[in-house]
């Protein structure tokens, strides 16, 4: 901290490293100084034609740092004239990367990998010159020499805008500047405060700049002069990059032009420096194209003013701008947009703003997301409102922000996650490679990667290529993927392909990139494609460095006029290359730079088509590396040998069709022999050779050629052939879109992927089965399982299905065809079951009801058609001519079906009108005319598409052609909400959530997810993936996914699970709500009234011009029903969450609001009576009238949450008396980090209290023994301390429903003196007044209340209802009587008014700065001057004056909520959920109070300083300081709490516990440790009994299941181990004395549920969750066998015991035993040493037919008795609860133990033939089996999971969720 401190406010480099002695800088060539006439001073001048050669280095060496850490660099210099230059800048980020920065008028373009950004830079011209006026018109061409006119610059650049934006990076400091030739450099300074070099000092003074509001003027040293009456900038220029306004090129340095002069007066203008703005995009897209921000430029200053004469100075505010500052920022963004659509080639950068209509509101923002798979890089929209410094307004001073609000915006983020594609190919089918291991394979699916892993088919995928995909290549070990795409923007990616992400990516060929090859090392990589004049070209680039961040150059490249098909770089020798083609094969070689070639003499085979070569594998050590043979393959079925070395034709081979035999081929062949079979790709291995063929045949060949040995016939041509690397699997690729594997030792072939080959125009989901139909192009109608990918069936067809459809229940569909066929097809018969020709074009809409009694089907010419879908022959009930809108624009999905079975919707008869029909009869209801002139269009608006949204909410979606989309009342066809530009191209799909909570859109390459309901800022997320136009999306019919098709089929995963729905703030949409149209306010006019009042009756009758008058309707009989309705129902949408019914007002209703409405034409066809109407009308208001508001939980972490839980605590239990427990808790292990305010410490007595779970533990900082509070049975959400710290309060909720719960607990003797039981929900809070009279507790969000009560009698005081949430309350230290509480309507000042023995609270609401934004109050603290601070969940801190109860001061203390505010004297402490903890140093704040001794504006400019910082594992929740906050203790949500000092900046670790849910507890064999493992992926082993973690390994992004110890078998042997069994089936061996991970076995393809050691430690026996168990060897990680006796049911126990059981005939010296929950229980008996492992015993315990609870049954779970080991103790669920006793010797159950509960978890002492048992109603219940007699402990606020007794049975341990007691057993 203190670096930063010397730093500002800014740095002066040149003198900071006194340049000129040259001593800690270095130059290098032509460096001078020289006396500048311009500047009137000394400057550096670097001259030299070379650029690298001529150079200053600060520092000294690029060893050494400059360690500067200011935002912004500065840099005054001015490009020599018609010279180039560069500046290369070193930029550590916080992740310890360095970034190489250059910037030059060298490059032609915008590169970037991930450790180096090129940025061109612009050259600006004098003012009026020649090259400036031609420079306007023509930017594109200035990168290059700088003109002769160019002029001294100041280049301001924020670095942590650069290495956030472009690389997602957190700027550190500055390293290293090299300045290169040609240029004169006057100085550089850094510094974090926004710079003005054209306003002077006595400017910024008058204009109230100041660096506490993080800008200000130029520092003299480093200003230019200017002369008197002259203007900075029409000297000089000022380039501020990311620079400002749209210009080309996008990522470039370049000048910005100065926005106009504004009018306000010089007192109310400053050169703020406005928040940028970002799109959120996936780190594909900032690979290719970076956005560059909207910065205002510097404001010319009036040269005249007029003095302000004022007898006082006015106190300093911060105010922000209006609308028009707004509306300003808002168009050039949307300019700024359109310009960034067209830079180089973006699809997803715009940002569109897409405009909400009611009709006439403004929305915010579309929120822009392309999705990576687990790799998810994110930058959030700031706002973008402009402050303005003024006078005369006492309000609070803002220190600078990070950002001014938080915004709204769909959750979850992202809501959709791309899980599986079906699809392959797409620019070839030539393209598919195997990873090194052989168990994945490798190949584009258009314009993405999908890496497939062949056992379970799961997907991975690399987003980022614009267009098709046309070649692939790996390095040798898989770790390096290079990929090309097709088209004119023909980039070359390189990724790593462990992690999925693009390491460069570059583009060399102009277009056609068709061939990739990596050399073996992966430092090599050629690829082939077409220059700008469509000639071959050949590049070879160095990739050496790509891996470690370094930059991909070009070694040599070549033109040449030869044919080459493919070309690939020898595996031997990175710099030798082959390639083949038509008529040739050539071979090349790297050498000086120069990439040359030699042609292969083919003689009479030269005009062959060569179409593949392969080298020969394999080393001889007598052989040289080249001493090769090279395969060649040809379209004439002729194979080339070919001889590497000599470069000669070793011997030609022709394939032959079977007619012919195979044989010879050693002689000659001609072509007059017949047509021989085309080759169309060629692998070899050291064994066999490998071919794929045009008929079909994938055949393998031994290397003689001399006959077949294995073949495999596909449907089409054979394209390409791969022979993995271990030369046990085969690859082959179709033509028809196939993608498989042969597997040679089984002689099994394997379909991997098939696809469609052309694109997809429709699709429909079968919701029971899991199935896909989809219909393409390609004349097929393919049926799919959802789940495995796999193709089921296959439907060709002669003409083209357009549209299909499933039936909602039966195992049938239709399909509509262009020549107007409709097929119903069944599909457990494969069977026609009709064909129907009632359309003459084609079939444009196919849709079932959704009760499946009837088929719709529409045409291209206008028919609609109606059938019985009952009855097998579906026939037809009825055919409408001319009422579908002509055309094929609608298909596939142009008709829709509302949800209650009631109504069909279309567009039609004309383009501009939309029907609705009754869905049984096809009578028209209404017809809405949406031919709305569009003021900024010529043409009507059209629509597109329709669909229903679900029925409770009676609206029908329309999208237009002038892309909107439009919410219709189904009912009235009234227009009730509008949204504009949907998408950057029109919308060509749109569906409904079923709960009505999302909205689905297509349009051309994008899907969009968005907020039904249009209340947010940032309403949608947008996800690309797909190359080519979206015909069709929806929503699975279980709303767990989506489905997109068009190039592909995508499959996403849908986040916003229905679950989540009781988390949202906004109730569901609605019909209608029961609320009386009110009347306009006064002084309002109708416009302002339409954006909550959408309209109080029918449509007007024809649609107005906008300036036409409002015409005059006559209402028809059934437009009288509907306005007799809407007289007592307003069909509004308003932002209240609660609506009220009330009678109908008096007098005429408001006339309809102004803004667009739709022309509606109702047909009464006897289809809907007037009762019907009323009567649905009717029902809407009753069922509005049933809704009951529920209490919305508030969305910030400072809230408690009780965690979830399902289970409920059995209050008849039988608890032991005191004194005659047979346990004891010993100790509890961790914290819990789910509470809030949970821990309370007292220095001077040495008080340390925390809560886990339902106990208070008082725990000794000095031994670590612990005391236990024990009266809780849920979980404590707080904890609070006495000032005199005798007391302490705990507060938990309520078992069974009942009132919360407080005790207030003796700290001397740990009783329980008092409790208190008055909230109905959890208690957000807890505090004692400062004389410790009082004491205040606050409810939670269910029961917001303050109640204070007397500490003397605990009865209440007072209390005091609020009516939102309350989040933290806090006494004052000076006045007992002060108090103040924080929540989400502000800040509450309270008092307590005493009279007599009454006391009275009074509350003053307070509302927080609106400069904040909309921001919640989520902490607080006083000092102790009476200044109250409290923290937002946006991050900032405000300063109070307790005595006028007003906010002095504000500022951005962190960047995401505060939870933990903590004052002692000047310090103040921040906690927040970034895991940030700060030190501020505050003492400033007292003297800005208003009227305070120093409150003149000069001593305004103190600023509160951020003395110490440190890093946590967490969100703080707790903290708890000394006196002068020199130490203290916090705690974290990850389960720790931490010691904390600042004088020595250290943090150590008191307590740590699991934050998920604990698995497996386990002690090692001698006690002397224990191990636990969680879902979180760690195992942690503890030592015993000081119960301190000694070690924790973490594999990330896994769970581990259960752990083991290795027996003690001998010292000598190197230790224990702990084993940990994982979810992705693997076992991890940890080596406790290296506290290394020993060994890594990956024994199973699923979870593992139980891992045990055998009883002398030879072997692991592990089970699997698909109830396999493996045995495994602990050394060599080989799996010894695989046991599958309990296959199909998961493994819930393994144990293994030293045994001789020659009593039961067998021989060995162990036995083990597998439980599964299938109620069987395998007992075993084995001799490892011998290999030998029999089945003993199989027991199988019977159960009740039908589950009473079938969805969480108990386990079932079973143990060898300790005493006995030829005793099993079994339980499960059965027909009693009970415990059995089986024995093996007698082969039945010979006692039995009646249990209370199910068992979750048991346990079997060694001693006192005691068993626990822990239940799922907390009980933990402790049984003595000789006598059956038990006791009850409740100590656990959850579902006992895991109890383990320690070997030697003295001590225990139980588990629930993540709360660990350890108990002392005693015995019964």
């Amino acid at each position: 901290m203190t670096s930063r401190v010397w730093q500002h406010p800014y740095v002066n480099i040149f003198k900071h490293m006194r340049v000129e002695e040259w001593k800690k800088t270095s130059r290098e060539g032509d460096v001078t100084t020289y006396m500048d006439k311009t500047l009137m001073c000394s400057v550096f001048r670097i001259r030299g034609s070379i650029p690298a050669s001529n150079y200053i280095l600060l520092p000294k060496t690029s060893t050494q740092s400059l360690g500067l850490t200011g935002r912004y660099l500065y840099l005054l210099f001015r490009p020599s004239p018609t010279k180039h230059f560069v500046v290369h800048l070193d930029i550590a980020a916080e992740e310890g990367q360095v970034i190489r920065v250059s910037f030059s008028n060298l490059f032609k373009e915008f590169k970037s990998t991930a450790t180096w950004l090129h940025f061109p830079f612009l050259c600006g011209a004098a003012k009026g010159s020649v090259y400036e006026s031609t420079a306007k018109t023509a930017r594109h061409d200035l990168v290059g020499p700088a003109p002769s006119t160019v002029r001294w610059t100041c280049l301001m650049m924020d670095l942590q805008y650069v290495l956030s934006v472009y690389l997602n990076r957190r700027h550190s400091h500055l390293k290293t500047i090299k300045l290169c030739a040609n240029m004169s450099v006057k100085n550089m300074f850094t510094s974090d405060l926004v710079l003005d070099p054209g306003v002077s000092f006595n400017e910024a003074k008058q204009a109230g700049l100041a660096s506490s509001l993080g800008t200000g003027p130029m520092p003299r040293e480093m200003s230019f002069p200017v002369p008197k009456g002259g203007s900075w900038h029409d000297l000089y220029d000022y380039i501020r990059f990311p620079s400002d306004g749209a210009k080309m090129p996008f990522d470039s340095i370049q000048k910005g032009y100065p926005c106009p002069v504004s009018t306000c007066s010089p007192a109310e203008r400053s050169p703020m420096r406005e928040m940028s703005r970002s799109v959120n995009i996936s780190k594909s897209v900032q690979d290719r194209v970076s956005l560059i921000q909207q910065i205002t430029t510097p404001k010319l200053h009036p040269r005249h003013r007029t003095t302000l004469v004022t007898s006082s100075i006015p106190e300093l505010g911060v105010v922000t701008s209006g609308l028009n500052g707004q509306d300003t920022s808002q168009d050039d963004w949307n300019y700024h947009g359109d310009n960034l659509e067209r830079g180089q080639g973006s699809r997803t950068s715009r940002s569109h703003r897409s405009v909400v209509r009611i009709p006439f509101t403004d929305d915010g923002g579309v929120h822009v997301y392309a999705h990576t798979e687990d790799d998810i890089n994110t930058h959030r929209e700031d706002s973008d409102v402009e402050e303005i410094v003024c006078t005369a307004v006492s309000r609070p001073v803002t220190l600078p922000s990070a950002k001014e609000s938080q915004q709204r915006k769909l959750h979850p983020d992202p809501i959709l996650r791309l899980n599986r594609i079906i699809g392959f190919g797409g620019a070839t089918m030539k393209c598919a490679l195997w990873t090194k291991s052989g168990d994945t394979v490798v190949y584009p699916c258009h314009a993405i990667i999908v890496s497939m892993k062949i056992s379970s088919g799961q997907q991975r995928f690399f987003i980022g290529h614009t267009d098709k995909v046309s070649a692939l290549t790996f390095n040798g070990n898989s770790t390096v993927l290079a990929s090309a795409q097709t088209g004119i923007q023909s980039v070359v990616r390189v990724w790593n392909y462990l992690k999925a992400n693009c390491l460069a990516m570059f583009k060399t060929h102009a277009h056609s990139l068709s061939s990739l090859s990596f050399s073996y090392s992966g430092g090599v990589l050629c690829g082939v494609g077409k220059d700008g004049h469509s000639k071959t070209m050949v590049v070879v680039w160095n990739t050496l460095r790509v891996t470690k961040g370094g930059e991909v150059s070009v070694l040599a490249k070549a033109h040449t006029d030869v044919d080459i098909q493919t070309m690939k770089i020898a595996f031997f020798d990175d710099t030798r290359m082959v390639s083949c083609g038509r008529d040739n094969i050539r071979l090349w070689r790297v050498r000086n730079g120069a990439l040359r070639s030699c042609p292969v003499n083919l003689g009479e085979y030269h005009a062959l088509d060569f179409t593949d070569v392969a080298f020969e594998e394999g080393h001889s050590a007598d052989r040289e590396p080249e001493d090769r043979t090279l395969f060649a393959s040809s379209r004439s079925g002729h194979i080339l040998e070919i001889d590497y070395g000599s470069v000669a034709i070793k011997n030609v081979r022709r394939l032959l069709p079977a007619q012919q035999p195979h044989a010879q081929r050693r002689e000659k062949q001609t072509f007059s022999m017949g047509m021989g079979i085309a080759v169309n790709s060629i692998s070899v291995s050291s064994a066999f050779c490998a071919t794929g063929s045009e008929d079909g045949f994938l055949r393998l060949w031994p290397l003689d050629f001399s006959t077949v040995f294995l073949e495999a016939e596909h449907e089409g041509p054979v394209s390409l052939v791969s022979v993995s690397d271990d030369g046990l699997s085969v690859m082959a690729a179709t033509s028809s879109g196939n993608l498989g594997y042969l597997d040679v030792s089984s002689r099994g072939y394997s379909t991997l992927m098939r696809s469609h080959t052309d694109g997809v125009l429709g699709f429909s989901v079968d919701g029971i089965r899991r199935r896909i139909t989809t219909a393409s192009c390609d004349r097929t109608v393919r049926v799919w399982d959802m789940d495995s990918m796999q193709q089921l069936y296959d439907f060709v067809s002669e003409d083209t299905p357009c549209s299909v459809a499933f039936h909602p229940s039966l195992q049938v569909f239709c399909c509509g065809s262009s020549s107007g066929l409709v097929r119903v097809f069944d599909i457990a018969s494969a069977k026609l079951l009709a064909e129907h020709k009632q359309h003459r074009g084609e079939v444009v809409g196919l849709a079932f009801s959704p009760d499946g009694e009837f088929m719709y089907s529409a045409g291209s010419l206008g028919a609609l058609a109606l059938y019985n879908s009952s009855q097998e022959d579906h026939h037809v009930l009825r055919v409408l001519g001319n009422v579908v809108a002509r055309g094929t624009d609608r298909a596939p999905d142009a008709l829709t079906v509302s949800s209650d079975n009631r109504c069909l919707a279309f567009v039609g008869p004309s383009e501009y009108t939309v029907t609705i029909m009754d869905a049984r009869s096809l009578d028209e209801l209404l017809r809405v005319d949406v031919s709305i002139l569009d003021v900024e269009s010529t043409s009507l608006d059209s629509a597109l598409k329709v669909c229903f949204s679900p029925a409770s909410t009676g609206h029908l979606l329309v999208t237009t052609s002038a892309n909107k989309i439009l919410w219709i009342s189904a009912n009235t066809g009234r227009l009730l909400r509008e949204v504009s530009k949907a998408h950057k191209h029109q919308c060509s799909s749109l569906a409904v959530s079923e709960d009505g909570r999302f909205l689905l859109t297509a349009g051309h390459n994008a899907v969009k997810v968005w907020d039904y309901s249009m209340q947010l800022d940032v309403n949608s997320q947008m996800f690309i993936g797909h190359s080519q136009p979206i015909h069709q999306v929806n929503f699975s019919p279980d709303q767990m996914a989506v489905v997109s098709v068009g190039d592909a089929i995508f499959f996403w995963d849908f986040l916003a699970h229905p679950q989540e729905a009781g988390t949202d703030r906004r109730s569901p949409p609605k019909a209608a709500s029961v609320s009386p149209p009110k009347p306009a306010p006064k002084g309002h006019s109708e416009s302002e009234v339409s954006s909550r009042l959408l309209s109080n009756g029918m449509p007007r009758r024809t649609a107005p011009l906008p300036s036409s008058p409002l015409p005059c309707l006559d209402i028809s009989s059934i437009d009288r029903i509907g306005q007799e309705a809407l007289g007592r129902l307003s069909l509004c949408e308003e932002d209240t969450d609660e609506v009220l019914p009330s009678p109908a007002p008096a007098g005429p209703s408001p006339r309809p609001a102004s803004g667009s409405f739709l022309k509606v034409t109702e047909m009464v066809a006897g289809g809907v009576s007037s009762s019907t109407l009323k009567a649905s009308l009717k029902r809407a208001a009753d069922n509005d009238d049933l809704e009951v508001v529920k209490p919305v939980r508030p969305d910030c972490y400072k809230h408690f949450t009780p965690r979830f839980k399902t289970s409920t605590l059995d209050q008849s239990t039988a608890t032991p008396q005191p004194g005659e427990e047979g346990l004891s808790l010993k100790a509890v292990i961790g914290y819990n980090g789910n509470g809030r305010a949970n821990m309370v410490w007292n220095p001077e007595t040495g008080l340390f209290a925390y809560s886990c779970g339902c106990v208070v533990v008082v725990e000794n900082l000095h031994t670590g023994s612990q005391r236990h509070w024990l009266g809780h049975t849920e979980e404590i959400s707080s904890l609070a301390v006495t000032n005199d710290a005798q007391t302490v309060a705990s507060a938990a909720g309520g078992s069974g429903g009942s009132r919360s719960l407080i005790c207030i607990w003796n700290v001397q003797d740990g009783t329980c003196s008092n409790t208190i039981s008055y909230h109905r929900g959890a208690v957000q809070a807890l505090a004692f007044s400062r004389d410790d009279f009082f004491f205040l507790t606050v409810g939670d969000f269910t029961d917001p209340e303050v109640a204070l009560w007397s500490t003397r009698t605990y009865q209440l005081l007072s209390r005091v209802s609020v009516s939102g949430p309350l989040h933290d309350v806090a006494f004052s230290p000076s006045a007992a009587s002060q108090l103040a509480c924080v929540g989400s309507q502000g800040l509450y000042f309270c008092n307590t008014h005493t009279q007599g023995l009454d006391v009275e609270l009074k509350v003053q609401r307070v509302c927080v700065p609106e400069e904040l934004g909309d921001v919640e109050p989520t902490a607080l603290c006083y000092n102790a001057n009476s200044i109250l601070f409290t923290g937002t969940n946006s991050g900032h801190v405000c300063a109070w004056d307790c005595n006028t109860q007003r906010c002095f001061m504000t500022w951005e203390a962190d960047q995401g909520e505060i939870g933990v505010l903590l004052c002692r004297g000047n310090r103040l402490l921040t906690g927040s959920n970034t895991r940030r903890l700060r030190l501020w140093g505050v003492a400033a704040v007292q003297s800005m109070r208003p009227g305070g001794e120093a409150s003149n504006t000069e001593d305004r400019g103190a600023l509160v300083l951020l003395e110490q910082e440190m890093m946590l594992d967490g969100t703080v929740v707790c903290a708890a300081f000394d006196d002068v906050m020199d130490m203290g203790i916090v705690g974290t949500t990850a389960g720790t709490l931490w010691y904390i000092n600042w004088v020595d900046n250290t943090s150590i670790r008191l307590i740590s516990g699991h934050k998920s849910k604990v698995n497996d507890v386990v002690f090692s064999p001698d006690e002397s440790h224990f191990a636990t493992c969680g879902e979180d992926g760690s195992v942690r082993v503890w030592s015993a009994p000081s119960n301190e973690l000694v070690v924790q390994f973490q594999v990330l992004n896994q769970s581990c299941g259960s752990a083991c110890w290795s027996p003690v078998v001998s010292p000598s042997k190197g230790g224990a181990c702990v084993v940990g069994g994982y979810s992705d089936g693997t076992l991890r061996i940890f080596h406790l004395a290296s506290s290394e991970m020993e060994l890594k076995l990956h024994p199973h393809p699923v979870a593992i549920t139980a891992i045990q050691y055998s009883a002398n430690g030879q072997v692991i026996l592990s089970a699997g969750r698909d109830g396999l168990m493996a045995v495994s060897n602990p050394v060599t990680g080989v799996t010894v066998r695989i046991i599958s006796d309990h296959k199909g049911a998961p493994i819930t126990t393994i144990q293994c015991v030293k045994k001789q059981y020659k009593e039961f005939g067998l021989e060995g010296n162990e036995m083990w035993l597998a439980a599964s929950t299938d109620r069987r229980v395998s007992v075993w008996a084995a001799d490892w040493m011998k290999d030998k492992c029999e089945l003993l015993d199989w027991l199988t315990f019977p159960a009740p037919a039908n589950p009473e609870e079938s969805d969480s049954l108990p386990p079932s779970l079973a143990a060898f008795s300790p005493i006995d080991p030829g005793l099993v103790v079994y339980t499960g669920y059965g027909v009693e609860r009970e415990l059995s006793f089986y024995s093996l010797a007698k082969k039945r159950v010979i006692k039995k133990i009646a249990l209370s509960h199910w068992a979750m978890c048991f346990s079997l002492s060694s001693k006192g033939r005691l068993i626990a048992v822990g239940s799922k109603e907390r009980v933990l219940k402790l049984i003595k089996s000789s006598s059956g007699r038990f006791q009850d402990f409740l100590h656990h606020s959850d579902s006992l999971q895991t109890c383990r007794f320690s070997p030697s049975g003295k001590l225990l341990f139980t588990v629930a969720y993540n709360e660990i007691l350890l108990w002392e057993v005693h015995g019964l």
